[in-house]
């Protein structure tokens, strides 16, 4: 009768233990995948109700960083330029998660090395969250920044390998219109965003590129202007 009670505790303790494994095992996997998928969510959202207050927080965090452009006294302006007679274009399909860059009618190679066909990979909006078609010049005057951190989304921030430097979590960031914008993102090219780009859609509405290309496509938005850029986004 004994031997029969410690065997039959000894059972209920097993199925207790098992359980309590199980459930422990089932929470950290949970808990992982949500840390990985809130690692890939999108440095802002642009369609947030709060967004224009979120964006003044981030003109303040980021304000050294803005580059500051006198449309003025931009060189080599075409006046009334569309789409590639635009000095500066940059077309996303978000179908296919490609984007096309062309600087003065060249197409830009893709600096991160991973494609050499003249397209460069992006993200764009997940499911809830889309990136609007654009067929437009940016926003004047011009919200465009070397460095820019997300105060609503402050982690993350990309290291250049060349200066060793930061660059925020939105490096090289040019703002299209209210919170959208085209930015670089984090990780590496086998970790974090920068893995997924041409992959699926996983931002909050941004078009995220590499920030190496972002990087180009900055400085070439600030030589030459809001009136000389032109960005298309379509399906």
């Amino acid at each position: 009768m004994t031997s029969l009670r410690i065997k039959d505790y000894k059972t209920r303790y097993d199925v207790k233990f098992n359980f309590l494994m199980a459930l422990l095992a089932t929470t950290l996997i949970s808990n992982t995948a949500s840390a990985a998928t809130s690692a890939m969510i999108e440095e802002l959202d642009p369609s947030a109700s709060n967004i224009n207050e979120v964006l003044m927080e981030n003109e303040i965090l980021n304000a050294d960083s803005r580059i500051i452009v006198n449309e003025s006294k931009v060189t080599n302006a075409v006046e009334d330029c569309y789409r590639d007679t635009c000095a500066v274009y940059i077309e996303v399909d978000k179908a296919r998660q490609r984007a096309t860059i062309r600087i003065n009618g060249e197409i830009l190679i893709d600096k991160s090395g991973s494609l050499k066909d003249g397209e460069v990979r992006a993200t764009t909006g997940m499911a809830g969250h889309n990136t609007p078609n654009f067929d437009r010049h940016p926003a004047t005057p011009l919200r465009a920044y070397s460095k820019y951190s997300s105060s609503k989304y402050p982690g993350g921030d990309w290291i250049s390998t060349i200066d060793g430097k930061g660059y925020g979590n939105m490096p090289f960031v040019v703002f299209i219109s209210g919170g959208f914008g085209v930015h670089g993102t984090t990780g590496t090219d086998k970790t974090g965003n920068i893995s997924k780009l041409g992959t699926v859609a996983l931002s909050h509405g941004c078009i995220r590129i590499h920030p190496l290309n972002a990087k180009v496509f900055n400085a070439a938005v600030t030589k030459y202007g809001a009136a000389n850029t032109w960005i298309y986004v379509h399906n």
